[in-house]
């Protein structure tokens, strides 16, 4: 069974039928086309497929977008403005935090939730908030370091 969705993601409202036990992320990738949020493992346990709904990191694997009607999803494809990265997009490239970079858009969106509530996070505080952001190609070292710099710089 379809059901009309009508989803606001990343500041634009899409309208899309959809079946109801359809994911956030299956709907994302598949009938929106917003393939940066990736799929992991569907078991809510590797972080890959986090975005923000309503500035908090949800794991859209375990999400049912029927639940989101009115509410704000930011994709990584929305962290950007416009043509202006986000400054942990920058930092994050700088710094060369990714390998394979399969789990930055989720390492990114939980980076900047935390970021927009505690401007200054201790190092524990960053690493707690990457605990469910699982990497496997680096040691986190570069993705701390990076959110540190952004968080000196606010």
């Amino acid at each position: 069974m379809k059901t009309l969705l009508k989803l606001q993601v990343n500041g634009e409202l899409y309208e899309v039928y959809a079946s109801v036990h359809k994911t956030l992320l299956e709907v994302l990738r598949e009938d929106l086309s917003l393939t940066g949020t990736k799929h992991g493992c569907e078991l809510g346990e590797c972080g890959a497929c986090a975005v923000l709904i309503d500035g908090r990191p949800v794991l859209s694997c375990l999400t049912l977008p029927i639940e989101l009607q009115d509410r704000e999803i930011t994709t990584i494809e929305g962290m950007a403005d416009g043509s202006q990265f986000h400054p942990l997009q920058e930092a994050f490239a700088d710094l060369g935090t990714a390998q394979c970079g399969f789990c930055m858009p989720g390492m990114l969106l939980s980076a900047k939730a935390m970021l927009d509530q505690n401007p200054h996070p201790t190092r524990q505080e960053i690493r707690e908030t990457l605990a469910g952001n699982l990497c496997r190609c680096t040691g986190y070292t570069k993705i701390i370091e990076a959110i540190e710099m952004v968080a000196a710089q606010q």
